[in-house]
C-alpha cells in the first residue's frame, strides 16, 4: 500500500552574495513551518548560499525520504525555472521521486502582498484613485517573464489605481525611474514604486534608486503572510496526484 505521507517540501532559492537574500528566504521558510506544523519545509540555494539543492537531497536520499515537492522560489517562469532548477534535479539520488512545483507567479495573492507592502510604507489607501505605481521587476530577456509582468501591471491598474506601469532592473525596459517619469507626465498626483521581487539584493537595490523620485518605496515581498500562502497553494498543486495515487483514485 502506497505511503500518504506528505512529500518533503524544498524551496530553491536562486542564493546571493548579500546576506540580506539568505535571511530573507529563511524568514519566509519560517512562516511557511508557521502556517503547516508538520510539514517538512527544507531550503536549498543554486549558488552563493548553502546548503546547495543537491546537498539537501541527497541529505533527504540518506534519511530515507522518498517524497519531495521542489518549489521555485521565483515569481516568473524564466531561465532558471525552465532549465536550472531542471537539471540540478536530473542529478538527485534515483531514490527520490521529486515533482518540480509552479513558479509562485502570476497570483491574486501576490498582487494582495504588493498592496500591502504599499501601505504599510505609507500610502495612504484612500490615495489609490490619485495614485500611479510603478510595478519593478528584476527583469528578464524571457518574452515570457516579460509578459507576464506586463499582464499583471495590466490587470492590477483595473482594482482602482490611477495607473500602473512595468518597470525592469534589468535586461529589459522601461527603467524604474523612467516609468516614475512617465507617472508624473500622465498626471497621477503621487507615484508608488511597488518591488515586484521576493528579497533584497543587487537588483532589488538598482530599483530602489531608480524610485528616488517616487513618493513611496515599498518593500520587498519578502515573509508576506500571502507570498507564504501562495508556496504552500503551489506545494498542494504538485504533490495531488501523488496523494490521489496514494488514496487509491
Amino acid at each position: 500500500m502506497a505511503s500518504t505521507t506528505s512529500p518533503v517540501l524544498l524551496v530553491i532559492a536562486h542564493g546571493s552574495r548579500d546576506p540580506r537574500h539568505a535571511a530573507t528566504v529563511h524568514a519566509l521558510v519560517r512562516r511557511v513551518r508557521a502556517m503547516r506544523p508538520g510539514l517538512r519545509v527544507e531550503t536549498g540555494f543554486l549558488d552563493f548560499n548553502v546548503p546547495s539543492v543537491q546537498g539537501v537531497l541527497e541529505s533527504l536520499a540518506a534519511e530515507g525520504v522518498r517524497d519531495v515537492v521542489a518549489l521555485p522560489l521565483l515569481l516568473t517562469r524564466a531561465f532558471h525555472a525552465k532549465a536550472d532548477i531542471p537539471a540540478v534535479l536530473r542529478e538527485a539520488p534515483r531514490r527520490l521521486r521529486i515533482r518540480q512545483a509552479a513558479v509562485l507567479g502570476p497570483s491574486p495573492l501576490l498582487v494582495a502582498a504588493l498592496e500591502r507592502r504599499l501601505y504599510e510604507a505609507g500610502l495612504d489607501p484612500a490615495d489609490k484613485s490619485s495614485t500611479g505605481v510603478v510595478l519593478a521587476s528584476a527583469g528578464s530577456t524571457d518574452p515570457e517573464a516579460i509578459a507576464v509582468i506586463a499582464d499583471i501591471a495590466r490587470e492590477w491598474r483595473h482594482t482602482g489605481w490611477c495607473a500602473v506601469r512595468p518597470a525592469f532592473a534589468s535586461a529589459s525596459l522601461p527603467r524604474t525611474e523612467d516609468a516614475v517619469r512617465e507617472l508624473r507626465a500622465a498626471g497621477c498626483e503621487r507615484v508608488a514604486v511597488a518591488p515586484y521581487v521576493l528579497a533584497p539584493g543587487f537588483l532589488p537595490d538598482r530599483i530602489a534608486r531608480g524610485a528616488a523620485q517616487a513618493d513611496v518605496l515599498a518593500d520587498v515581498l519578502g515573509p508576506a503572510p500571502e507570498v507564504a500562502r501562495v508556496l504552500l497553494e503551489r506545494y498542494e498543486a504538485a504533490r495531488r496526484p501523488a496523494l490521489l495515487t496514494a488514496l487509491g483514485a
